[in-house]
């Protein structure tokens, strides 16, 4: 009898995966197979909850880790060890049972680096060697993809050089957070900083990115330009011209429109000297990737990032939507085969109906040379019913829709307009017109048709003809040029992805292009919402603005390789070498040692010019005493932003408090009460498998406690 234990990165994916199977038993946590073709003996599927095991606290290394001082620095164990993540020693327990018993363990994790990193950390932890290991490799969480998946497993050879990849980049950005990040605090709390900064590879950097843009817009002067503008009115309509000319000096327009006896106020003579109309096609747009998605959800429904990813996770684990985190435009022909088949069915869900052009694959969306690990975002064979969509949330319909009108995009006609451009000539001086007709929609009517601005009414222009009088209405026209466009947050996805075009480096700005920006496809939501959690931006009707926190950041951080995405560029364009072999992970931890040294090194002589300025929010109650410290009794628990502490942390008092208790915010009256009463009354609001309730206690070590035991009592919110 052979024991296969299949590894789940967390219980929705476990739960698609045993849905492809029969079902002998479901515990809390495993699920067991019936034996079948694919599991002669059946098979126990078990899983993580996301990251199950993490890298050790500095603290855990050595005591004296603990305090953020200079002398403690550079904080680099010689080893880096795991531990199992707070609140899931059960689950891990029971994965290293199943893990021991096991013949085979397959590896059914996220097909990307950080899912090998989840898997093989688990293990690792285990202490389980020797067993065999296969890999579960699939993009589509449906029944019959996942029954194929596990009837054609991989090795794990692929996959061991992507948990070296993962490794190293994870215990790199400990290193430059954990340093970087007590480095620049210190040092700027002895100019008055009172908060504490959060300093990474990738998140400082992409902060830097939106601090330039802020800076260009603050520092922006408008400067007038000039141009010579006509409206002209012939047999069929009205419309407008422009001169080529283009002008900071007024007078030297003025003197064109008098060399060419241009009065403003006088109706003057003109003629159509050529009129030239052109067909133009315009194909469908490419197929999804996530970062494509993320940015035409913001336009359209101001969706976050963030909320992008976790609607198509939803939509992914009811196996409507391929698998999310792809930075691929493709597909393969297997793919291509299944939307063919069922293209009547989609165009009925969606209650549209057309007549595909081709229904052979195109070069532009269909391309197995361009797809590697994950294809691009289109919906599963699995066609919803009217049940199903209606049970949807509004997030999640408008999401589906906009892949499943994409990809059917891809079988529709061009887009086709007729592109007509005119010259008039008033006194030997040329005016250029250009407008556009729409000829056939195509494509585009399965999407909205937007309001019309008034540049596109303008572009709508009478039939004129060769030769014909028109009456000219010319004047002068003053303009103001215009600062850059503060970003949205949809435009941090894109701006992340194309950073290397504000670099100057070309070197950089190929490898940037080679490893596309900061962070990756699966990251890039996640930075952006991490930025937005420290307070260095906000967002403001969908504008991002950088905060008093994060100018602080930005002027502290100018000039070293933290504020460059180069640095990162360089970083991941190793850490790709790594994932296919061809790289070191000691070789990797060893450069950013180095770097960590030399930063240590070099800081302190480049923040004098720092003018630390008051920052809002959560850092204006930083500091502010809340309670007596029942441990030290002489210093005071105050909040320190991301947690509460003792004042008297610098003199070795150690007493510290979570913000976050199992999803519950814990607020300064509720500390003061535990330090005061030693319990609280039971309160609402905490969440585990389900939502419950409990009183909190401090025990003899001033650690918070679960209090079930007072669950009949009076509760509070």
């Amino acid at each position: 009898m052979t024991r296969v234990v299949i590894l789940a990165e967390k219980p929705s994916q476990a739960k698609a995966y045993a849905d492809a199977f029969q079902i002998k038993e479901k515990t809390k946590t495993h699920i067991e197979l019936k034996p079948d073709d694919t599991f002669p003996d059946g098979a126990t599927i078990t899983w993580g909850i996301g990251h199950l095991v993490e890298l050790q606290e500095p603290h855990e290394y050595k005591p004296e880790w603990k305090k953020w001082k200079l002398d403690q620095l550079p904080i680099v164990p010689d080893q880096f060890y795991e531990k199992v993540s707070s609140g899931k020693w059960a689950q891990f327990k029971t994965v290293k049972h199943l893990f021991q018993q096991a013949d085979v363990i397959i590896n059914g994790t996220d097909v990307d680096r950080e899912g090998s990193n989840i898997f093989y950390s688990i293990l690792r932890l285990t202490g389980v060697k020797g067993k065999p290991i296969k890999r579960l490799w699939i993009n589509s969480l449906e029944k019959d993809e996942v029954r194929k998946g596990f009837n054609q497993l991989q090795n794990n050879e692929k996959d061991l050089f992507l948990f070296d990849e993962a490794k190293a980049r994870q215990i790199s950005d400990w290193m430059v957070g954990i340093n970087a990040s007590r480095l620049f605090t210190v040092l700027l709390q002895t100019k008055g900083f009172s908060g504490y900064l959060s300093i990474g590879r990738v998140q400082s950097p992409t902060v830097y990115l939106i601090y330039q843009r802020q800076k260009e817009i603050e520092d922006f002067v408008p400067e007038p330009f000039y141009q010579i503008e006509s409206y002209f009115q012939a047999d069929k309509g009205t419309y407008k011209g422009i001169a080529n000319i283009k002008e900071t000096d007024k007078a030297k327009v003025q003197a064109i429109m008098d060399q060419h006896r241009l009065k403003e106020k006088e109706e003057l003579p003109g003629t159509v000297q050529k009129v030239e109309k052109k067909t133009k096609q315009q194909k469908s747009p490419k197929l999804h990737s996530l970062s494509t998605l993320q940015s035409v959800a913001n336009k359209r429904w101001k969706y976050s990032p963030s909320k992008v990813l976790k609607t198509m996770q939803k939509l992914y684990e009811k196996r409507l939507v391929t698998y999310p985190r792809t930075d691929c435009n493709f597909i393969t022909e297997n793919e291509f085969a299944y939307l063919l088949k069922n293209l009547s069915k989609y165009q009925e869900t969606m209650n549209v109906s057309f007549t595909p052009v081709s229904l052979k694959p195109n070069k532009r969306y269909v391309d197995s040379n361009k797809v590697q690990e994950h294809y691009a975002i289109i919906p599963t064979k699995t066609v919803p019913t009217t049940k199903k969509l209606a049970s949807l949330s509004y997030e999640e319909r408008n999401i589906y829709n906009e892949i499943m009108m994409n990809t059917l995009a891809m079988f529709h006609e061009n887009y086709v307009y007729e592109e007509t451009t005119i010259i008039t000539d008033v006194n030997g001086l040329p005016f250029k017109t250009t407008g556009k007709t729409e000829v056939k929609r195509g494509w585009k009517e399965l999407f909205p048709k937007p309001a019309k601005s008034n540049q596109e009414k303008d572009s709508i222009l009478p039939d004129v003809y060769n030769g014909e009088g028109v009456k000219a209405h010319v004047h002068l026209k003053e303009s103001m040029t215009k600062p850059p466009k503060p970003y949205t947050e949809g435009d941090l996805i894109n701006m992340m992805k194309t950073c290397g075009k504000l670099i100057d480096n070309e070197e950089d700005v190929e490898m940037l292009k080679e490893v596309e920006g900061l962070g990756t496809e699966a990251t890039r939501s996640s930075i952006i919402e991490t930025i937005k959690n420290q307070q260095y931006i906000e967002v403001k009707k969908n504008v991002v603005y950088v905060t008093d926190k994060g100018i602080t950041l930005c002027e502290a951080i100018e000039g070293t390789l933290l504020s460059s995405p180069s640095m990162t560029a360089k970083w991941e364009s190793y850490l790709k070498k790594i994932g296919s072999g061809q790289g070191s992970k000691q070789t990797f931890i060893k450069q950013t040692s180095q770097f960590i040294e030399k930063l240590i090194e070099e800081t302190p002589n480049t923040l004098g010019h720092i003018q630390v300025k008051q920052t809002k929010g959560a850092e204006q109650n930083n500091n502010k005493e809340i309670v007596r410290c029942p441990s030290c009794m002489t210093g005071s628990i105050v909040d320190r932003y991301k947690f509460y502490g003792c004042s008297n942390y610098k003199e070795g008092c150690n007493v510290t408090f979570p913000k976050k208790l199992a999803g519950k915010t814990l607020t300064p009256n509720m500390i003061k009460t535990l330090c005061q009463k030693k319990q609280t009354r039971v309160l609402k609001g905490f969440k585990g498998k389900k939502p419950f309730k409990t009183a909190l206690k401090l025990d003899e070590e001033f650690k918070i406690r679960f209090d079930f035991k007072d669950n009949l009592s009076k509760t509070n919110d």
